[in-house]
């Protein structure tokens, strides 16, 4: 993510198949959240909404291991007040973190989750400029096409892009672990989801399975898992060098849903819990509809990029991993 003064870092674990992804604004930058899935899970999102007291964030994480991976934001922590970094408070400081889980219990060693050592190393390789995409940081355990289960399923991850207008410039991120297909929204065609079988490279359409109802699966198909529920997300960060309040910050991230609307076949789905963050990091005045435009298509990018550059791993297999590209 090319934005001035917001680094990047991943820290994986491939043998747990999980990891975690940190965004460092260390200046401190304008966040807003918008959550539109029915399964979503965070840490302190409270300083993303309008009303809170404090206006600015140091950093907003991803993580893997369900609600477990919340509780790898003390390492973001424990990194920030290291350096210093914090919102001031009776003469210490208290450094602001939000960030939002996903599930991938399901893939690799449902033991090993990111904690709070991972979340610290994942800052230390922080770094400015275009981040690592794919199978990595909180992408890693990440898989989409879930509707008959993780195993015909095919690998998610993460995926990143930049835009610029002028002097303005939007970046976003996306890690993409749907409960849905993945779907080029130029050609309508799927890129990545449920398979035929455990070994087939046969693209199902969720979607149309969901239209025409229980009833029309053949007894050859096994019965779909959409009951589990809360074991899928795709999560979306937007970023800018343009000056927004946080209440506009709120309406960047909520017009960036369009890019999971365009993508996600379906998206915003009870199984989901699809959010975006925005976050403001700079001076420049700008058009509020001209950055809505960047930022759903920078996350659209994102979001394809995610399932192109991943990597099969513990037995789910990747586009690459198929021959479909």
């Amino acid at each position: 993510m090319e934005i001035p003064g917001i680094r990047i870092g991943h820290a994986t674990d491939l043998r747990g198949a999980t990891g975690i992804t940190v965004a460092l604004c260390e200046t401190g930058a304008v966040c807003g959240l918008d959550v539109r899935g029915g399964g979503s899970s965070l840490r302190n999102p409270t300083v993303a909404l309008p009303g809170h007291r404090v206006e600015k964030v140091h950093a907003v994480f991803f993580a893997g291991g369900s609600s477990y991976g919340l509780d790898a934001g003390g390492g973001v922590m424990r990194y920030l007040e290291r350096r210093g970094i914090g919102f001031p408070v009776r003469g210490i400081r208290i450094p602001i973190v939000t960030g939002a889980i996903l599930f991938d219990l399901g893939v690799g060693n449902p033991r090993r989750r990111p904690d709070e050592a991972m979340a610290y190393r994942a800052c230390t390789r922080a770094r400015a400029g275009r981040a690592a995409e794919g199978s990595v940081g909180a992408g890693t355990g990440a898989t989409v096409g879930k509707y008959f289960g993780i195993r015909r399923g095919m690998k998610g991850g993460v995926g990143t892009a930049n835009l610029r207008s002028g002097r303005v410039r939007v970046g976003a991120l996306a890690v993409v672990n749907a409960f849905g297909d993945v779907r080029d929204p130029e050609t309508g065609g799927i890129l990545a989801g449920a398979r035929d079988s455990a070994r087939g490279r046969r693209l199902m359409g969720i979607e149309a399975f969901l239209r025409r109802g229980a009833a029309s699966i053949s007894e050859r198909s096994p019965t779909p898992e959409v009951a589990q529920g809360g074991d899928s997300t795709t999560l979306g960060l937007v970023a800018t060098n343009a000056a927004l309040t946080r209440e506009q910050c709120c309406r960047l991230a909520t017009a960036s849903h369009v890019a999971l609307a365009r993508c996600l076949s379906p998206a915003h789905t009870a199984n989901d819990g699809d959010l975006v963050y925005a976050l403001s990091n700079g001076k420049l005045r700008s058009n509020i509809l001209e950055l809505e435009a960047l930022a759903v298509e920078a996350l659209t990018r994102s979001i394809l990029r995610a399932v192109r550059q991943a990597r099969g791993l513990a037995g789910i297999p990747s586009r690459r991993d198929l021959g479909m590209d």
